[in-house]
């Protein structure tokens, strides 16, 4: 039976914010976060395996004072972690999201998306993931993107992003370069009964086949590689689509995120933000 590292350690609540950016860009997936008198508890789980005890390493390094501690798990307990603290969110007016266990089937005039929490990115409790699935409601509800089109969905991690558009009609593809990330999207997407609106694969932007283009391009992944891939980001767009990027810090990264996309022909984006997380949004872009 394959086990899990159990990662503790408590921070003081005025480095939350910064300790939250580090784990992001190290771990693919959510953690919890519990008060713990003047301070804040962090836990994480990740697959047992030597980059774990390296990540370990790094926590040790990155918070010597937090009494990084570590444990063993069977994999069962991931799950049985997450109902702890999973609750139903709300991401925007249009998409409310679901554990298995609680999905009572009475959408109540939004449109449910079910993730299973395993060790993949994307539950919509994090504010990149939320923000993405509220400029999706938002374009759906102005007619920028409608039943009938194509998306790709750049690090689709749990697949969430992508079920949410194909809930909207639309049919595209999912990338992400973790094949653990892959394995749980098309779970997700069986379990949200739209595994023929989205196809996955593993791999990055490269991997898509020359010349196709999409109506809508979703990247939720980090301000680093989205500078770097700018140009092939978007070279997929089509004449007239749109674009959405998101993993992005908003005082930090957001300006040299845009800079990046303005030297490729396009205007200011439309910017959302939420805590310390910006969504960039590019509409119609011309050819």
């Amino acid at each position: 039976m394959s086990t899990l590292l159990k990662i503790e350690f408590t921070i003081p609540e005025d480095a939350a914010d910064a300790a939250g950016v580090f784990i992001a860009a190290k771990v693919p997936h959510g953690w919890e976060e519990t008060p713990a008198g003047d301070n804040r508890k962090i836990t994480l789980y990740l697959e047992d395996h030597p980059l774990a005890m390296e990540m370990v390493s790094e926590f040790e390094a990155r918070f010597p004072e937090g009494g990084v501690t570590w444990s063993e798990q069977e994999s069962e307990d991931w799950a049985v972690a997450w109902k702890d603290f999973f609750n139903p969110v709300n991401c925007g007016e249009t998409f409310r999201i679901y554990p298995p266990w609680l999905e009572d089937g009475e959408e109540n005039g939004t449109t449910h998306i079910v993730i299973e929490p395993k060790m993949a990115f994307g539950t919509g409790h994090h504010p990149t993931t939320s923000l993405c699935l509220a400029t999706i409601g938002r374009l759906a509800g102005a007619g920028t993107i409608s039943e009938g089109q194509e998306f790709l969905d750049l690090g689709t991690g749990s697949g969430i992003l992508g079920i949410g558009l194909s809930k909207l009609g639309l049919t595209g593809l999912g990338l992400d370069i973790d094949p653990q990330a892959v394995v749980c999207a098309a779970e997700n997407l069986e379990a949200n009964g739209v595994a023929d609106s989205m196809t996955l694969a593993v791999g990055s932007i490269d991997c898509v086949e020359p010349g196709r283009t999409f109506d809508l391009v979703v990247a939720n992944i980090l301000s680093g590689p989205l500078i770097e891939m700018a140009g092939e980001i978007v070279a997929r767009v089509k004449p007239g689509g749109s674009l959405v990027l998101s993993g992005i810090l908003a005082d930090k990264q957001s300006d040299a995120v845009a800079e990046a996309y303005g030297r490729r022909g396009l205007g200011e984006p439309q910017r959302f933000v939420e805590g310390e997380w910006i969504c960039l949004v590019w509409e119609h872009l011309e050819s």
